[in-house]
């Protein structure tokens, strides 16, 4: 019998890529009914991933997912990270986010640019029963945006894995199984398998 959770997000797309990543007989996902407005004011990843399961399992009292996701830049340690998505301010485009990025960094070594794309999953089944799963993905920040297939700072973002200099807006079949959030998935999806006793 498969885990059903909600996923703690108005975003059906991001819904629809946990469905890719989660075989359905094991883990299925389905986004849920209305947003609910959460303040991500924690310290960490799983700080922020907690309060968003926390809060979508108290309006709809059934089994809840969440992920608290951001990218990690060496050389501009306090600005990114649990603030990646706020990064310049509100209201940027994630392309002008990337310009402001490749801004910052342009006078930056090359292992000043050196990067990392943190992923954490909280499955919240109750208060007494919270499981977390993370994910990391290694790389650095180019000089120049390249590739059209990512979304956020996948057009600037070159994974230490791959040989070449492609990013992960180039690398869309790659990134299905390689990325931070498909990592999380991975240790996420052993977990429950093993605890089903499925195999």
């Amino acid at each position: 019998m498969a885990y059903s959770f909600l996923l703690a997000t108005g975003n059906a797309h991001k819904a629809h890529e946990f469905s890719e990543l989660f075989p359905g007989d094991v883990i299925e996902v389905t986004s849920a009914p209305e947003k609910v407005e959460v303040v991500e004011d924690g310290l960490t990843f799983s700080e922020n991933a907690l309060k968003k399961a926390r809060a979508y399992y108290q309006k709809f009292k059934k089994p809840v997912m969440a992920d608290d996701s951001g990218l990690n830049v060496l050389a501009l340690p306090d600005e990114l990270g649990i603030h990646t998505a706020r990064f310049g301010g509100e209201g940027l485009t994630s392309k002008q986010r990337n310009e402001l990025l490749i801004e910052r960094l342009k006078d930056k070594s090359e292992g000043e640019r050196s990067a990392t794309f943190v992923c954490v999953l909280c499955f919240y089944f109750s208060e007494e029963e919270v499981f977390f799963f993370e994910g990391r993905l290694g790389g650095s920040i180019a000089s120049l945006e390249t590739g059209a297939e990512g979304f956020g700072y996948d057009p600037v973002f070159i994974p230490e894995k791959v040989e070449g200099d492609e990013s992960l807006a180039q690398l869309s079949d790659w990134k299905q199984k390689n990325s931070h959030r498909a990592l999380a998935c991975q240790s996420a999806l052993k977990f429950f398998k093993e605890r089903v006793g499925q195999n």
